[in-house]
């Protein structure tokens, strides 16, 4: 974990396994952080935040599993790297999957239980307003494709709920989000993130 020295933009890597990583890059470089892609275990080094972007969650893991990737990020996470999970993201980091395969492995780290794909498919997409806890009220744009349903909450913080379930939680420093924040042109959750990000410890 680090604590970016005052004045200094974060470094936030995002996970570049598989998925909407790029439009991620394009937010955070907006929203006033510096980038890196993660594809290996150097590219955690001297980070002070990362993204798991949504994607393929099987994908993804496999993948970090193959090139060496998925213990030392379950580690720098569990050591306090801030983290956003976008959507398959979230997958990753659940300790609890409804319909998973019988060999997929994930970082097991949010206490939260997900149903894969339980708003539908690619074509039950949508987007509707969500409050957000912090946000002053004013409604942020949940554009859900393919998106985990959290069937349990457990040691998390709601911080928003759709048709009464939640769909962003923070834990420690952790904030998982079902949605895809990253294609909007809404830079709040992401200026959140980086805010926690450079403030080497939780709020």
């Amino acid at each position: 974990m680090n604590k970016s020295p005052k004045g200094r933009a974060p470094l936030i890597g995002v996970l570049a396994m598989q998925g909407a990583f790029v439009e991620h890059l394009r937010a955070l470089e907006a929203a006033g952080a510096k980038t890196r892609l993660v594809r290996t275990r150097e590219d955690i080094e001297g980070l002070d935040g990362i993204v798991i972007p949504g994607g393929e969650s099987t994908t993804m893991t496999m993948l970090m599993e193959r090139v060496g990737l998925l213990g030392p990020l379950r580690e720098a996470i569990a050591g306090g790297l801030a983290t956003l999970a976008t959507c398959a993201g979230m997958i990753v980091l659940a300790k609890d999957i409804t319909d998973g395969m019988a060999d997929q492995q994930g970082l097991g780290l949010l206490d939260v239980r997900v149903r894969r794909n339980g708003y539908g498919r690619q074509v039950d997409s949508f987007e509707v307003p969500l409050r957000i806890e912090g946000m002053n009220g004013h409604e942020f744009p949940g554009v859900f494709i393919r998106s985990p349903l959290v069937e349990r909450a457990g040691r998390v913080d709601v911080v928003a709920t759709y048709d009464g379930h939640p769909v962003a939680v923070r834990q420690d420093r952790i904030l998982a989000l079902c949605f895809h924040p990253e294609l909007t042109d809404d830079l709040r959750l992401h200026r959140e993130f980086i805010r926690m990000a450079a403030s080497g410890g939780p709020r």
